[in-house]
């Protein structure tokens, strides 16, 4: 059981739907960025999904490249990112991270060193979206083995014939993608979101959280009405990106983290 388990475990216990923050490792600068982050579960986030900035992003829109170019413009690196997981860590060890980015980074730091230098940091899962399950061998197969999850997405796209493949070894909660395109492209539909939710839980036990296009509390409160909670990202890391107090960003990941649960 990781910290993902345990969480999803307390909310189902609890009646309640999940809150998923996203935010970019590193941006605007380390120290606004880990203030952030210690914040997130105060603003009533259940688990935090922490971007690895990279140079060449494939699901990211402009919002989260930007945010991505601003890390490294200061000096962020993988290194970095997992120091602000262990500072994090030294006050709050309950709180599940998972890592979201690409294979790139993880390749050129090796398999190996990078699992077991997440582990020790504290690292609860990885959504890796360059991976498909055709090289789980690659990550997903040794990420589970040493103790965490390999979160998958799901999307509009993966029909009946995919699904089974996607969710073969995904372990945590299935992300489903809530539209075709970029992230903060489009709204997410609750009416759209509620069926897709419905066939991906008909063939797993596991919680299926949706990202992607949710902006407000009240977008958030519909669509985590129709699934077991969502994910905000763009909204959160365009706040970080004009500058905004860090009590300021807070109040607005909060107003989201209500919103949702609500649902």
């Amino acid at each position: 059981m990781t910290r993902i388990d345990d969480t999803f475990a307390r909310l189902k216990a609890e009646g309640k739907k999940a809150f998923v923050a996203y935010m970019m490792g590193g941006d605007p600068d380390e120290a606004t960025s880990l203030a952030v982050m210690q914040g997130l579960p105060g603003a009533g986030v259940d688990v935090i999904e922490l971007g690895m900035p990279f140079t060449d992003p494939m699901a990211d829109g402009p919002t989260i490249q930007r945010a991505g170019q601003r890390a490294l413009d200061g000096g962020m690196t993988m290194d970095k990112v997992l120091a602000m997981v262990r500072a994090f860590r030294s006050a709050d060890n309950t709180t599940p991270i998972v890592l979201m980015g690409y294979y790139n980074p993880i390749y050129a730091r090796g398999v190996e060193r990078f699992l077991t230098e997440a582990v020790e940091a504290g690292i609860d899962g990885l959504i890796v979206v360059d991976l498909p399950p055709e090289e789980d061998s690659e990550l997903c197969l040794p990420a589970q083995a040493a103790g965490m999850n390999f979160i998958r997405l799901a999307t509009p796209t993966t029909d009946g014939k995919r699904l089974p493949k996607v969710l073969q070894n995904t372990s945590g909660f299935v992300y489903y993608v809530s539209i075709t395109g970029i992230t903060g492209a489009a709204a997410a539909q609750a009416g759209d979101v509620g069926p897709e939710v419905a066939r991906i839980k008909a063939a797993t036990d596991l919680p299926v959280i949706v990202g992607f296009g949710i902006t407000t509390p009240e977008q958030a409160q519909a669509i985590a009405s129709v699934a077991d909670g969502c994910v905000v990202g763009s909204a959160i890391v365009k706040e970080i990106g004009e500058g905004k107090p860090v009590a300021e960003i807070l109040s607005f990941v909060a107003s989201l983290a209500a919103g949702a649960h609500r649902g």
